[in-house]
């Protein structure tokens, strides 16, 4: 099969849509898939061209079997609307441009929660007459309007009409979580055509490993237990709180607390940090993707944190996948959905709710001073990875791919599958 995908962000960035699009194309182009990616220039999230990487208006390489496609576009840092709304903008007009002088693919794909790069993905189906997949990985706009990034103004909701649209053209939808499926059900979307596809991990790629005594010397860890934070520093990621919380821990002896990444949070995090002279609290910068597994060896429990607002009820982090294959217990402060089913079935760690610095400072203390909950917590959540396989859920993608192939090949144009269920547990 040919595939053709949209992903504004991809390898070397390494934020979740960029691993999650390449860790499962990896996987299609091994079974002998055609696989190409329309992206851009890696710049993410600071809005910096990576070492090596120039903002032309179209070269290619290729990636681990997967032939890759960057486009030039206008880069600017995640942070601000306008700027940001220009990038995608720009991404939409060049990626489709590009798209246009591809071999013609079978399927078109395109991830949110760029939604342009979805835009590009439905008009270059149209275009070349093959079915579209719209792979919901965020509910946008609506999470940015949770974040304040947008106001409730006739733009937005024009935003979201034609985030209606372009469900309604695709000929599936693939959706990370239930959640997203039943809000797309709740605004009239048919069901038949969603599919749910959950996120997952490679095992192969983070496992359990030693401190890496190297780094925890470079980082000044090696005898404290460490609370470590992965991820986007961002509006939707609520680390005020976490900066609340290491305030209420500053006389725990030995205890760290790890942000490592980038975001449009991370300066004003390091200057209240400052501020309250939290020495329990590390920031490392962002790390290249095959260094991810030497940064979860300095921790003893991984943070997963968002803000408190329902929108974000609907999400499951990857990064708790990640944190589960290298067998570490997870401190879940997020709002009460989906996440939290899945960290309580699999007895990976403990929730609190989100934005709740005494609630997170107690589950931090408890683990560090309880050993039996702790390796509990820890067994279980190694056990529980590989029903979190990256592979089963690039298989999952492929048979949505397939069915809406088969669907055009014979006429259907509704584009209908059934939608499949995963054991979230």
């Amino acid at each position: 099969m040919r595939i053709l995908f949209f992903s504004d962000n991809f390898p070397p960035e390494t934020n979740a849509a960029a691993t999650r699009v390449y860790e499962r194309a990896c996987y299609w182009a091994q079974w002998g898939h055609e696989v190409t990616v329309i992206t851009c220039a890696p710049n993410f999230p600071q809005g910096k061209l990576f070492e090596g990487y120039l903002n032309r208006w179209h070269q290619t390489e290729e990636m681990s079997g997967i032939r890759v496609v960057r486009v030039k576009t206008f880069i600017t840092a995640n942070a601000g609307v306008l700027l940001r709304t220009l990038d995608f903008l720009s991404f939409l007009v060049t990626g489709f441009w590009a798209a246009l002088f591809e071999k013609k693919p079978d399927v078109v794909v395109a991830t949110s929660p760029q939604f342009f790069a979805a835009v590009a993905g439905w008009a270059t189906g149209a275009v070349r007459r093959v079915p579209f997949v719209f792979e919901l990985g965020d509910l946008w706009p609506e999470s940015i309007a949770a974040v304040g990034a947008m106001r409730p103004s006739l733009l937005l909701r024009w935003v979201e009409k034609f985030e209606l649209f372009l469900y309604r053209r695709s000929a599936a939808v693939a959706a990370l979580t239930h959640a997203f499926k039943d809000n797309l059900e709740s605004r009239g979307i048919d069901p038949h055509k969603i599919a749910i596809v959950i996120n997952g991990v490679d095992t192969w790629r983070y496992k359990p490993r030693q401190r890496d005594y190297a780094l925890a010397k470079q980082w000044g860890v090696e005898n404290d237990f460490v609370i470590g934070y992965v991820g986007t520093h961002g509006m939707a990621h609520g680390l005020q709180n976490v900066l609340e919380t290491a305030a209420r821990l500053k006389d725990v002896k030995n205890l760290r607390i790890l942000l490592v990444g980038a975001g449009a949070e991370r300066k004003a995090l390091i200057d209240e940090a400052k501020r309250l002279d939290l020495k329990n609290v590390l920031f490392i910068p962002p790390q290249p993707k095959e260094e991810m597994p030497r940064i979860w060896s300095l921790c003893n429990i991984a943070l997963v944190h968002l803000r408190d607002h329902p929108a974000f009820s609907s999400v499951i982090p990857s990064k708790m996948f990640e944190a589960m294959a290298m067998g570490l217990p997870i401190v879940l402060a997020v709002p009460d959905g989906e996440a939290r089913q899945i960290l309580e079935a699999d007895g990976a760690g403990l929730w609190v709710p989100p934005e709740d610095p005494e609630a997170l400072a107690l589950a931090m203390k408890t683990l560090c001073n309880d050993t039996a909950q702790y390796e509990t917590f820890a067994a279980a959540s190694l056990a529980s990875a590989p029903h979190h396989s990256r592979e089963k859920q690039a298989q999952d993608m492929i048979n949505v791919f397939e069915r809406v192939r088969t669907g055009q090949s014979q006429g259907r144009n509704s584009g209908r599958i059934q939608s499949q269920k995963q054991d979230s547990s």
